[in-house]
């Protein structure tokens, strides 16, 4: 008996999906609508699979758009569309009349559309198990998230491997015992993702890791002789199974909780405040992205009232090595000194920088495309961010050896 196949259907029943259904009578005016994040009115993120469609010239209207969190996000954006889930490409989007429309002929019957590639919670898992299989990497979960997920950390070193399940503790500068000042090693700590729909931010991540662990890779084991790397690839993996765009289980912006996180509304940053108070912090990295800026650029402590030159001129000379190596990464554009008034230390790398007087700086990478290098046909991509980490090695090398 043959089987019988319903027509266009579209879902977001899977990890990080985010979709709801308004009308779906007609294929050429798809009305659909993008979920808030929990207990907040944060959105932006949009993940489905449209299925039965192929060979039809589909109109889909977002047609709560213009309330997103970011509407400047729009103009100039396009959608990202994959097949097989693991290359992506963009396809035609407009925004009109308050409504990002996406128009795509899929060429197979089931197609995955997304505000960014995503970056699974199963390809997570395996980043951390692919990284554990190196003698360079111990992983450590801090604690559990809010729905009961491990918080990984890695932290990846030549010598003082800990293998008894906890964080070494050392400190810096000032903080140094006698018995420490022989210790010459730095400490360099990455987050990334506490956004969780800025998903270019562990594909950078894994760039960054997979380099640093490569024992070919001669600047990578000469950082290594020079710093203890403590990386967490996803601060927040419960907005990211969720879909959400910027928020945990409950709504809480971690971006905005640095200052005073607790257990029960931000465990996250709770916990990794609490691991970098046992390692200390010489130089901080926070990867996210940005819905409105087409280029890539480093946000750092630049207005903050606790700033030295110092420190200043630090991330200032990162910037420009990192302009050097990798043409996608530009100084021109970027957010304005003083630009989170009233909010500046609730955010990680003001926080991070104040706490422990050390260069902390935000790494934001474009949902379109880099507007003076564009890719028509991927725009920026998790291929492009994971070159991007793969770069950072560079500035670092430069002010290990300043």
């Amino acid at each position: 008996m043959p089987l019988s196949v319903p027509g266009i259907r579209i879902s977001s029943g899977f990890d990080s999906g985010n979709i709801e259904v308004l009308d779906l009578s007609s294929p050429h005016d798809i009305q659909l609508s993008i979920r808030k994040d929990n207990q907040s009115d944060f959105f932006q993120w949009f993940h489905f699979r449209v299925q039965g469609a192929a060979g039809e010239e589909l109109t889909m209207r977002l047609v709560n758009a213009d309330q997103a969190a970011y509407v400047d996000g729009w103009p100039d954006y396009r959608a990202v569309a994959s097949y097989d889930r693991q290359y992506w490409f963009r396809v035609p989007t407009s925004f009109e009349q308050g409504e990002l429309v996406i128009n795509h002929t899929p060429e197979q019957n089931s197609v995955y559309l997304a505000y960014f590639a995503p970056y699974s919670f199963e390809q997570h898992l395996d980043l951390i198990a692919f990284a554990q299989q190196s003698p360079l990497c111990d992983v450590f979960d801090l604690g559990q998230t809010l729905d009961g997920r491990d918080l990984n950390l890695l932290k990846i070193s030549k010598a003082d491997q800990d293998k008894a399940g906890k964080v070494s503790t050392e400190k810096t500068g000032s903080e140094k015992s006698d018995s420490d000042k022989g210790k010459t090693k730095k400490n360099i700590w990455i987050t990334a993702r506490q956004h969780p729909g800025e998903s270019m931010a562990e594909w950078c991540a894994e760039g960054f890791i997979e380099r640093l662990l490569d024992t070919e890779d001669a600047l990578a084991q000469s950082l290594l002789e020079q710093a203890d790397f403590y990386i967490v690839p996803n601060m927040n993996p419960d907005g990211s199974v969720r879909g959400h765009l910027r928020t945990n289980a409950c709504g809480a912006n971690l971006n905005r909780e640095w200052e005073a996180p607790t257990m029960e509304r931000s465990p996250e940053v709770y916990l990794v405040r609490q691991a970098m108070s046992e390692t200390g912090v010489d130089l901080y990295l926070d990867l996210h992205g940005d819905e409105a800026l087409p280029c890539n650029f480093i946000a750092g402590q630049e207005g903050a009232p606790h700033l030295s030159n110092e420190i200043f001129q630090q991330e200032e000379c990162f910037k420009q090595d990192l302009a050097q190596i990798n043409p996608d990464f530009q100084l021109e554009r970027g957010y304005p000194p003083g630009k989170f008034g009233p909010e500046t230390y609730t955010i990680a790398a003001f926080w991070v920088g104040r706490e422990f007087n050390c260069p902390s700086m935000t790494l934001e990478m474009p949902f379109k495309d880099y507007d003076q290098r564009p890719d028509e046909q991927c725009g920026w991509s998790p291929e492009r961010s994971i070159k991007l980490g793969e770069s950072l090695f560079y500035p670092l090398s430069q002010w290990l050896k300043a």
